[in-house]
């Protein structure tokens, strides 16, 4: 069958479709980006906050069309919104042929054969142990950076995510076969790995007995044909001495960590079930710089959670203001049936959430526009996206910038580049997010 892949929200979810697309490329099946020439079509969806969980649906129902006017033969549902909404799914939207839940992807190809005799399909297999890889993965991504899923699930429980009630207790994939996956995609050409899981911190506290991210760096930067490493999604009460020690010791571990922290108010922070405190996360930041002192931090935000007032909000902006954030996003808080802080009393007016946000990222734009500017004269590695349209001129990264999150730096000149090429590139000016800058000979 011709099968046309939609995958949703994040990069977690796009590790999970690619090795779809390589089980399904294995079993002879082949893949278009057309949806009117699409005999199949898989929506691999998400359902993290409402703006998600609207999206995933009106993918859905608007793919279904294509069920009842076009060619598809096969509608299959997977993902977050799947295992969360499965009996809804099946009952509301009689289009979908099958439905898998965020542990049962490995099924795609048997409920795809169960969807050719014309029987529906559902399977929810327990949220315990990683599913097995039996074929190999197609990268969506360019092929030039892959994202490595390290782990599965959180045991967090944040007031405000669903998380842990759609993917289940954390489990983290054994070092051994994430080896293995990494001297996969450097031999299909990948040069940076993204570690990525619900929270990377804790990886291999449930195999091993303690945290074992370091560990796993060291031998990640053994690999050869990987030129970076990436580290993603690193809760701030669990960032750990030896982490650090890994991280400077090991040259290809890019000196950027993703450290979401959500709000900085003690009130506010304990409403929301996370562990740490305001004075905790100024220690932190502050050893963070210290000790690696050219790293570039990310973080992200929730404006508007319950219970939150004009001075918290003021408060979390003045913090901004002195830590001074490389990277940062901001959401407003959303409201998710199931999770206990959808209950609370002091639910804020969505204006008012969206208003926050906005001063939020105004302020981080300032910030940002001046330490690009102070980054003028600069001599910095680039990885090569691509080049612009109709000029001599390329899209590019530096170690500060993961995909499709942050920034770009653009670099002129008149050589020819490929996309995953690095050179050096002097930084000669700046934009509100991005850098610009000319090719060292």
């Amino acid at each position: 069958m011709k099968i046309l892949f939609v995958s949703l929200g994040c990069d977690k979810n796009l590790v999970d479709t690619e090795f779809m697309i390589g089980s399904l490329g294995a079993a002879g099946h082949t893949f278009t980006n057309e949806e009117a020439q699409a005999d199949a079509i898989v929506i691999n969806t998400c359902c993290f906050i409402n703006d998600a969980k609207e999206e995933s649906i009106n993918t859905i129902l608007e793919l279904a069309e294509y069920k009842d006017k076009g060619s598809c033969r096969a509608l299959i549902v997977t993902g977050c919104l799947a295992q969360r909404y499965r009996d809804e799914i099946i009952k509301e939207i009689p289009q979908v042929d099958a439905v898998l839940g965020t542990n049962s992807y490995e099924e795609i190809g048997r409920a795809l054969e169960e969807v050719q005799k014309g029987s529906r399909y559902e399977q929810y297999l327990p949220l315990a142990g990683i599913p097995i890889h039996n074929a190999g993965r197609v990268l969506t991504t360019g092929g030039h950076y892959a994202h490595l899923k390290i782990a599965e699930g959180c045991d967090k429980h944040c007031s405000y995510c669903i998380i842990p009630h759609i993917r289940g207790h954390y489990r983290s994939v054994p070092m051994e076969e994430l080896l293995e996956q990494a001297k996969e995609l450097a031999g299909l050409g990948v040069k940076e790995l993204i570690l990525v899981a619900q929270e990377t911190t804790l990886y291999g506290v449930d195999l091993y007995g303690a945290k074992s991210l370091h560990l796993l760096l060291d031998k990640l930067n053994g690999v050869p044909g990987i030129q970076w490493i990436r580290i993603m999604y690193c809760y701030p009460e669990e960032i750990y001495d030896e982490l650090l020690e890994s991280i400077k010791r090991n040259k290809k571990v890019c000196h950027y960590l993703d450290m979401p922290i959500q709000h900085i108010n003690d009130t506010i922070l304990k409403r929301m079930g996370r562990r740490t405190s305001k004075a905790e996360l100024t220690e932190k930041i502050v050893k963070l710089r210290e000790e690696i002192p050219d790293i570039a931090l990310r973080t992200t935000l929730i404006s508007g959670f319950p219970g939150e007032t004009r001075e918290m909000h003021e408060e979390l902006m003045y913090f901004l203001n002195e830590m001074e954030f490389d990277r940062l996003g901001a959401f407003t808080y959303s409201p998710e049936e199931g999770t206990p802080a959808a209950e609370f009393s002091g639910q804020v007016e969505e204006t008012q959430k969206e208003e926050w946000r906005d001063e939020i990222m105004e302020l981080q734009e300032e910030i940002i526009f001046d330490k690009n500017e102070e980054m003028a004269g600069r001599e910095l590695l680039v990885m090569i996206e691509g080049r612009l349209d109709g000029e001599n001129a390329y899209a590019g990264r530096t170690y500060r910038d993961a995909p499709e999150i942050d920034g770009y730096i653009f670099v002129n000149t008149q050589i020819p580049l490929m996309t995953g090429d690095f050179v050096k590139v002097k930084i000669t000016g700046a934009y509100e997010y991005d850098l610009i800058g000319e090719l060292i000979p």
